[in-house]
């Protein structure tokens, strides 16, 4: 059973579309399989255009070259309306209208395009809150079935004694893709270029009540061969507009899931890495992509960052990756940043499909192993090629 937690967004007509698109694809019963938390907040076709207007914005007004990259799909503006205590959870669809038949939803989503209105006095791009309102209301007889309350659901699974196991996805994590992507946390990450939610640990208990804390048996860090970035934002390793990154892009076939941008690729940041352990504390790493680099003759990976000041002449070693986006866009008084390397050997043979570890090049060993010892945490699974079969378990 799958449960779209509490601490989400969800954009209905998304969901039944990709709802469709699994049975499509020979997988039966979709809609048997799924339960969305009453908490969850709801994403209208609204928000997808305000956050078109606000991210349009950015391109074309006075934060030109601010733009934080945003997917378009109205995550912003819904999570912004819900701590604002304006928003629309899901238990609010069902739970009655007053004397003229007008459910709270309906009033509350009427108010929110008034308010938008307020804002964006050249319009909402021929939106109709009244179509949005009907749509949702043929919604509402198959969302009943599916729209449950979290919490017993999630502590009978967790208590002493169950026999469930529970497996928690994140899909930013934290740099907008996987452990790395502890960036676009919004506390923890490259604020404001970041997403709107928590997406490293905490946001597993955050958004999921009833999970206990204490029944947690490990945490699992999945982390890319090397970095990649998708949206605007500091990218310190990153090789724009170099051959390496190019080939990185290309055979990795790095486009974002739900824009099909590029990503921007680099060289694995173990800063990053290591302070996303810190703050997730991860009990494993699954290495993922290991397999992309077996062209590279030389393989580099970040292992600290400095500053250093204007004139030269002086030189400040950073505990860890810092907040400041001065410091790492270069525009900080303090000075520059410079990143450190170690290079390695590239192996340059193919590890497609490698199932066994000691059927690794020596070179790609020395290359895990480093990451493992760098990091202090150990990589139980290595990742070398799409399909599932191709892993390595240790």
């Amino acid at each position: 059973m799958n449960l779209i937690g509490s601490g989400c967004v969800i954009h209905i007509p998304s969901l039944f579309s990709e709802m469709k698109t699994l049975e499509e694809k020979g997988l039966p019963n979709v809609e048997g399989r799924v339960l969305i938390s009453e908490r969850a907040q709801i994403c209208f076709d609204l928000h997808v255009v305000v956050d078109g207007l606000e991210e349009g914005g950015r391109e074309d007004g006075a934060e030109k070259g601010r733009v934080i990259g945003t997917t378009k799909k109205g995550i912003g503006p819904c999570y912004s309306d819900a701590i604002a205590r304006r928003g629309v959870p899901m238990w609010m669809l069902f739970s009655g209208h007053d004397e003229n038949g007008v459910g709270e939803w309906e009033r509350r989503l009427r108010d929110l395009e008034k308010s938008y209105k307020r804002l964006y006095p050249g319009g909402l791009g021929g939106y109709s809150v009244e179509e949005e309102i009907a749509r949702f209301k043929s919604y509402l007889e198959r969302l009943e079935s599916l729209v449950v309350s979290p919490t017993p659901l999630l502590s009978s699974s967790t208590s002493k004694g169950s026999d469930y196991k529970v497996l928690v996805e994140g899909a930013n994590a934290l740099m907008l893709t996987r452990a790395d992507s502890i960036l676009s946390d919004i506390i923890s990450g490259t604020y404001p270029f970041v997403t709107s939610s928590n997406t490293g640990t905490a946001g597993v208990f955050a958004g999921l009540g009833g999970l206990r804390m204490k029944s947690i048996e490990r945490i699992i860090g999945v982390v890319k061969a090397y970095t990649t970035r998708v949206g605007g934002g500091p990218f310190p390793t990153e090789l724009a507009d170099s051959p390496e990154g190019e080939t990185l892009q290309t055979i990795g076939r790095e486009f974002g899931v739900t824009t099909g941008r590029k990503r921007r690729c680099g060289w694995l940041d173990l800063v990053v890495v290591k302070y996303s352990s810190e703050v997730n504390g991860y009990t494993a790493i699954n290495l993922t992509k290991l397999d992309i680099l077996d062209s590279f003759s030389e393989i580099k990976v970040a292992t600290a960052y400095s500053i250093i000041s204007h004139d030269g002449t002086e030189v400040e070693k950073l505990p860890t990756f810092p907040a400041d986006l001065g410091i790492l866009g270069g525009t900080s008084r303090k000075g520059k940043l410079h990143v450190e390397y170690k290079t390695f050997k590239g192996w340059k043979t193919s590890t497609t499909g490698c199932q066994k570890w000691e059927d690794l090049p020596t070179e790609a060993k020395s290359y895990v192993e480093f990451i493992e010892q760098y990091v202090e945490i150990p990589i139980s699974h290595i990742g070398t090629g799409p399909k599932r079969e191709d892993m390595i378990e240790r």
